[in-house]
């Protein structure tokens, strides 16, 4: 797609229209392809699928090395789905270098794809790098008036985590040699790795911080509201919907597995962290005036339960956190593209600007109050089946720590409401909001199969879990950890066991 970007002037307006067409058919055939993992995954096997590996580098121990597991399956899915729809959205937005903005999209698909299905540290790590490069390009030549501010930032933020990430995959790979002789990048061979409990907490606490950043987890956070009122819709959509999720990706596949010891010693600090992000994003998105501001803030508080889904380590709560991630993505980036519909008509975020546009914007309106209805985990939504897992895993470990994470979901309903009910309800107040035109049939395309997904998983979410079983096990099994009873508890660590067998390459399904 790629190639034949490059090869398509831009000079006319056609030849823009065709560079969309090329990176809309290509990325919609791309999740066209991916949706047959569905079909050919086996929910019965608890290791990793579709194996891919090929010698790239002898000499160090690096090699393709590919595959999926029923965790990051459905983080490959969500990908494949929303980038399609991001690329439509972005017909009237972007007319500026219309090339390189769909080359870039092109080239972060890859990217996080690649970063999902990597079981090779190395090849991990380049794919990671390599999504840097055309995020921040989208936020600094196509975002708003801070856009350099932002996008060295956002820079900045995650080179600095992810330095000290290969710092930690070097040494870890060094001590693999030093244990067995044996020169490799394979991380299902260096989660066989045993470490001294020092370096366990020191490379977990590196591995941590790169994936902290990501996420964000308070504190770390400070980032994405800025990048995400800088970047423009696209850049949004893409940057809530999936790259945040690789934040939280990183530690179930890699942080938590590779260094259990670590993991145990900063459970507890990981779990009071995510319940203060849950309540203060929601609190700090409570007072904002700008409606996309609020959304981001809104995500620190939201993957605050996917992190703490996971450390609980049970099944309810890690099966509700990966179904969260895949919530999040839909009814965020939904958000995003909504706020940037009446963007594009108004060209203001503030929530004192609207006023009434329920009446010029019937459907619109509509469709925003089912995915706000989403976003506040409503009964027969997305969300709501996402936290109600997530709460109950909580639950069964410590009831103080659902108690407090119940109150996000107050605090959110909270929020979402009374911005709905400032811009969509009252009185037009304002002569330009009466002109205001409804959804075309280019906006009702790319938003009404993310209002499709939000009740088919709210309606039938087995159909997303049955996937999940299996491999969920397996990973509470390979990290066995208590959850404390309080922020200064003690945490039981149990022997950490690798078992060879469902995940052994000549054992899982190709």
């Amino acid at each position: 797609g790629v190639l034949a970007i490059l090869f398509i002037p831009q000079r006319s307006e056609s030849g823009k229209n065709a560079i969309r067409w090329v990176s809309m058919v290509i990325s919609t055939l791309v999740f066209i392809v991916s949706l047959r993992l569905y079909f050919d995954f086996d929910p019965d096997v608890a290791g990793f699928q579709f194996l891919e590996k090929y010698t790239w580098i002898p000499s160090y121990g690096i090699s393709y090395f590919m595959g999926l597991d029923g965790l990051a399956f459905w983080l490959v899915l969500l990908t494949t789905f929303l980038t399609p729809i991001t690329i439509l959205s972005t017909w009237t937005a972007i007319t500026k270098r219309v090339k390189e903005f769909q080359i870039a999209m092109l080239v972060l698909e890859t990217a996080m794809l690649g970063t999902f299905v990597s079981l090779d540290l190395f090849l991990f790590y380049v794919f990671w790098e390599i999504m840097l490069i055309p995020m921040w390009l989208i936020i600094g030549v196509w975002g708003g008036e801070r856009r350099i501010y932002a996008a060295i930032k956002f820079f900045l933020f995650t080179a600095v985590g992810s330095f000290l990430m290969l710092v930690c995959i070097i040494g870890l790979v060094y001590f693999h040699n030093q244990q067995t002789g044996e020169l490799t990048f394979n991380l299902l061979s260096l989660y066989n790795t045993n470490l001294a409990r020092m370096y366990e907490i020191l490379f977990f606490g590196a591995f941590a911080l790169a994936f902290a950043i990501k996420v964000p987890m308070f504190p770390f956070h400070t980032w994405l509201p800025d990048a995400h009122v800088e970047a423009p819709t696209a850049g949004s959509v893409i940057l809530a919907g999936i790259l945040l999720k690789m934040g939280t990706y990183g530690f179930f596949r890699f942080a938590m597995p590779l260094f259990p010891d670590g993991s145990a010693f900063f459970t507890p600090l990981i779990i009071v962290l995510s319940i203060i992000g849950i309540i203060y994003g929601a609190m700090v998105a409570m007072v904002q005036p700008d409606i996309k501001k609020l959304v981001a803030y809104s995500s620190v508080s939201h993957l605050g339960y996917c992190m703490i889904g996971l450390f609980v380590l049970n099944r309810h709560g890690v099966e509700g956190s990966i179904l969260q991630m895949i919530n999040h993505g839909i009814s965020t980036g939904a958000l995003f593209l909504l706020v940037g519909v009446v963007y594009e008509r108004r060209h203001t975020r503030m929530i004192a600007e609207y006023g009434g546009i329920c009446r010029p914007m019937p459907i619109y309106a509509s469709i925003f109050f089912l995915i706000t209805l989403s976003s506040v985990g409503f009964p027969t939504t997305n969300g709501f089946i996402g936290e109600f897992l997530i709460l109950l895993g909580v639950f069964e470990v410590n009831k103080a720590y659902a108690v407090l994470a119940a109150t996000g979901v107050v605090l959110g309903a909270i929020y979402m409401l009374w911005m709905f009910q400032r811009v969509f309800y009252g009185r037009v107040s304002n002569p330009k909001n009466e002109k205001l035109k409804d959804l075309n049939r280019r906006e009702l395309a790319y938003l009404l199969p993310l209002v499709a997904m939000v009740f088919w998983i709210g309606l039938y979410p087995n159909f997303f879990l049955n996937k999940m079983h299996k491999s969920a096990d397996h990973f509470i099994s390979q990290v066995k950890i208590s959850a404390p009873a309080s922020p200064g508890a003690v945490v039981e660590h149990h022997a950490f066991v690798y078992d060879k067998t469902p995940l052994d390459v000549s054992s899982a399904k190709e």
